[in-house]
């Protein structure tokens, strides 16, 4: 423990995810002991994310726009749609350069444990952006552990009655891991090799 301020800051940084006690009070001493570190210009982007950063009206990604440049750009088919856990699944796929469609963002998956369900995600727009028919193909790029599988089964399940193909990806993620840490090439040959999801 250490005093006032310095153990706010150290409580603080260690709220975040994956920072544990030891990279919070590292993180915290470097702030306090780094002169060259501009804490103002850290506070500063910290309050602009808090106002400008929103999610995209359509997909749920992040974006500083109602709609992010994603789903703004032209280029991209709107006959696919691949489905992620989280924004920074985007990230994970788009450095692939394999998908050129569009994403939805579901803001999580399913984990009863956790007292997270179906209508805790962005389902039901999921399901209003494959109403009118544009969209042929759904992938499916949940996390390979049992949240994402047991999301990916849901999904499946309710497009079955849908005119719309329904894809997961394929091996050549780890079971148990998280996209964004998988690198291009096994996410790239796991958008390749993507299999049906039988109905």
């Amino acid at each position: 423990m250490y005093e006032g301020i310095v153990q706010e800051l150290i409580d603080e940084l260690g709220r975040l995810p994956g920072i544990g006690p030891k990279s919070a009070q590292r993180i915290a001493f470097h702030i306090v002991q780094t002169q060259s570190f501009d804490v103002r210009r850290l506070g500063e982007v910290l309050l602009e994310i808090r106002e400008k950063v929103r999610f995209c009206i359509d997909c749920g990604n992040v974006s500083d726009q109602e709609r992010c440049n994603i789903c703004r750009d032209p280029r991209r088919s709107r006959t696919q749609i691949c489905v992620v856990e989280e924004a920074k699944d985007v990230v994970a796929i788009e450095r692939t350069r394999e998908f050129r469609g569009l994403y939805h963002v579901l803001g999580g998956a399913i984990s009863p444990i956790d007292g997270i369900g179906p209508e805790d995600l962005r389902v039901r727009e999921l399901l209003l952006r494959l109403a009118d028919g544009t969209v042929e193909e759904v992938i499916i790029a949940t996390d390979p552990n049992l949240e994402g599988e047991a999301t990916a089964t849901y999904l499946s399940r309710l497009m079955r009655t849908l005119e719309v193909k329904v894809s997961r990806l394929a091996s050549g993620l780890p079971v148990g891991g998280d996209l964004e840490y998988a690198d291009e090439v096994t996410l790239g040959r796991a958008f390749e090799g993507r299999r049906l999801v039988e109905h």
